[in-house]
C-alpha cells in the first residue's frame, strides 16, 4: 500500500511541477493568442490532475490529512471556475448553469467546513487551527464573486474576465504554494500564507487593471 501512495505522490508532483511551469508561462505570454491558450489548457489540466491525487492520498492509510484534502478542492475550483467563467464571454449566455452553480456550491460549502474545523481547532489547541481559518476565511468570499458574475453578467460585461483571472491566478498561487512546502520543504504558516497574500495583491493590480481597460455594457 505504502509503494502505491508513493507512485500516486510523484505522480502528484510531476504534473503539480508542469502546472507551476505552464502557470507561469500563461503570465508571461500575450493574453488571449493561442499560446496562452495552450498553456492556459495545460495549467488547467496538470492542476486537477495533481489536485485530483491529492484527494485520494489525503483519504489513504497514514496519511490522512482532512486540511490538504480541502485545500486540493479548494485548488480544483479555482481552475474549474476560471475555465466556467469564460463561457459568460458569449452574451448568448444570461445565466448560471447547473455546473456553475455546483462548482460555486461546492467551493462554498468547502470554505465554511475550513472555518468550522479552524474554530473547532482554536477551542481545543490543535494544529493547522490557523490554516484552517485563513483559507477558509479567504475562500468564503470567492463563491459571492460567482454570484455576482451569475447575476449581473448582463449588466458589466466585464465581469467574466474579473472572475477569470483571478481564479487561475488563484490556482496559480496554489501551485506556487505547493513548491515552497513540498518542493522545498518550507512547511511553515509563513509558506502557506505569503503567497496568498502576495498573489492576493497581484489579483487585485489586475482587477484594477481590467476595470480601467473595459467599460461596462448595459443589455440591450
Amino acid at each position: 500500500m505504502e509503494n502505491t501512495i508513493k507512485i500516486f505522490i510523484y505522480i502528484h508532483a510531476f504534473f503539480g511541477g508542469v502546472g507551476l511551469i505552464t502557470g507561469i508561462g500563461s503570465i508571461v505570454v500575450k493574453k488571449g493568442n493561442l499560446n496562452h491558450k495552450r498553456l492556459g489548457k495545460w495549467f488547467s489540466w496538470s492542476m486537477i490532475i495533481s489536485s485530483a491525487i491529492s484527494l485520494v492520498v489525503a483519504r489513504m492509510p497514514n496519511h490522512i490529512n482532512t486540511f490538504l484534502f480541502l485545500i486540493g478542492i479548494f485548488t480544483i475550483y479555482m481552475v474549474l471556475a476560471g475555465n466556467r467563467a469564460l463561457t459568460f464571454k458569449s452574451v448568448k449566455k444570461t445565466e448560471a448553469n447547473l455546473i456553475d452553480k455546483l462548482v460555486s456550491g461546492t467551493m462554498a460549502i468547502s470554505a465554511l467546513l475550513m472555518i468550522g474545523f479552524g474554530v473547532n481547532g482554536l477551542l481545543h489547541s490543535q494544529s493547522q487551527s490557523i490554516l484552517f481559518l485563513f483559507f477558509g476565511l479567504f475562500g468564503i468570499f470567492l463563491p459571492y464573486g460567482d454570484y455576482k458574475l451569475f447575476t449581473k453578467t448582463l449588466k458589466n460585461r466585464k465581469l467574466w474576465l474579473i472572475n477569470h483571472l483571478s481564479r487561475m491566478l488563484g490556482a496559480l498561487i496554489a501551485s506556487i504554494t505547493a513548491f515552497l512546502v513540498a518542493g522545498m520543504k518550507y512547511d511553515n504558516l509563513l509558506a502557506w500564507m505569503i503567497p496568498t497574500v502576495l498573489g492576493t495583491v497581484y489579483i487585485i493590480y489586475w482587477i484594477k487593471k481590467v476595470k480601467g481597460k473595459i467599460k461596462p455594457r448595459t443589455a440591450q
